[in-house]
């Protein structure tokens, strides 16, 4: 298969598009193909779930098929890699999604390395134009396995980044960078990790880490019984440090995980949404068992595919979506800023970035 997918300037236009006007469908979905997860996070209780009855391979096609207009996918977990056909997932995403520029996927580095880089190198040579692999890491070696619940998890992170990066040498549509989740649990032990990781890989710069702040939530992260909230611990200081040393490239990418960046140290000062959000009009999030929600920080169901025949449009305007966009709207949409729904937010209020 020698797929050619959609470009950065079809993605552009669409949000830009997005500044002026409600859009007729989404372009971004993230969607969490399973529960299953090896890792026993401080952080979060995904791990505790035993998912049954998850979408099939074939309910994902069908899925696609009928809802074939996205730009930019997510596939996360728990552990996407558990699922045997992940690659068959991503591929029939793109098989369909005839303009899909970008699919990213995290991952705990805890699965087998050897499937990974066979699934990763059949994803990539469908010619999906752009791969994003995010490879979890939340401290250096001593302070990450805690977090993680598993001894030894930094060693595979590192492994696994450098099969990334081995793969990459015959794969330029590949992109790998490093997860890091600030929580209670490593707040101001940044630059310790980034240090012990510079150990590894010389090369390694600030532009390779995503940092996200560790929040809460019902839908998706099940861990709305936690405090590992950061914020009030020095974190918006510790947010600007790192702003500060990462360099300014002109890729459309990297413009927007900037401007995500800087926004996120308003939030850690101020814990409130900095942009409004675009759920349910540029983006959705699809739990492993078809349930749809505006996004995996929103409690607020408005259907499940399995119950309209997989078709988006069939729920994308029902009772509880309108009351979703109502309350937006009104300004009640809950207090979040996770990349996940942040980038299109951004990029739906560009003068936000500029």
């Amino acid at each position: 298969m020698n797929g050619k997918g959609g470009s950065i300037a079809g993605l552009a236009l669409t949000a830009l598009k997005s500044n002026f006007t409600s859009l007729e469908r989404p372009y971004k979905l993230n969607f969490s193909v399973t529960y299953n997860c090896q890792s026993r996070c401080l952080t979060c209780n995904i791990w505790e779930i035993r998912p049954k009855d998850e979408l099939t391979l074939e309910e994902i096609r069908k899925f696609t098929e009928k809802n074939n207009y996205f730009k930019w996918i997510t596939i996360t977990g728990g552990e996407p890699f558990l699922r045997s056909d992940m690659a068959d997932i991503a591929k029939a995403f793109i098989e369909n999604c005839k303009d899909l520029y970008i699919i990213t996927i995290p991952t705990n580095s805890l699965c087998n390395i050897d499937m990974v880089k066979r699934k990763v190198i059949e994803v990539l040579d469908t010619g999906v134009p752009r791969l994003v692999i995010t490879v979890s890491l939340d401290g250096y070696r001593e302070l990450h396995d805690k977090i993680r619940g598993i001894p030894g998890n930094f060693d595979k992170a590192m492994e696994n980044y450098r099969m990334l990066q081995e793969i990459k040498r015959d794969h330029p549509n590949l992109d790998m960078v490093f997860g890091y989740t600030i929580s209670k649990f490593n707040s101001g032990q940044f630059e310790k990790t980034f240090n012990s990781v510079k150990e590894v890989f010389p090369n390694v710069t600030y532009n390779d880490f995503h940092i996200n702040l560790a929040q809460t939530s019902e839908t998706y992260y099940k861990n709305a019984n936690l405090s590992i909230s950061p914020i009030g611990n020095g974190t918006s200081e510790e947010l600007s440090e790192i702003y500060s040393k990462r360099m300014r490239m002109y890729d459309p990418m990297h413009l927007v995980e900037n401007a995500f960046l800087k926004k996120l140290i308003e939030f850690a000062k101020e814990g409130k949404t900095p942009v409004k959000c675009r759920s349910l009009d540029a983006s959705l999030f699809l739990d492993g068992w078809g349930n749809v929600y505006p996004s995996i920080m929103w409690n607020r169901k408005i259907g499940n595919i399995r119950e309209v025949d997989y078709d988006l449009s069939k729920l994308w305007h029902n009772g509880e979506a309108e009351g979703v966009r109502k309350a937006i709207k009104n300004g009640s949409e809950p207090n979040e800023w996770t990349s996940c729904e942040a980038y299109q937010s951004l990029t739906g209020n560009i003068l936000k970035i500029l």
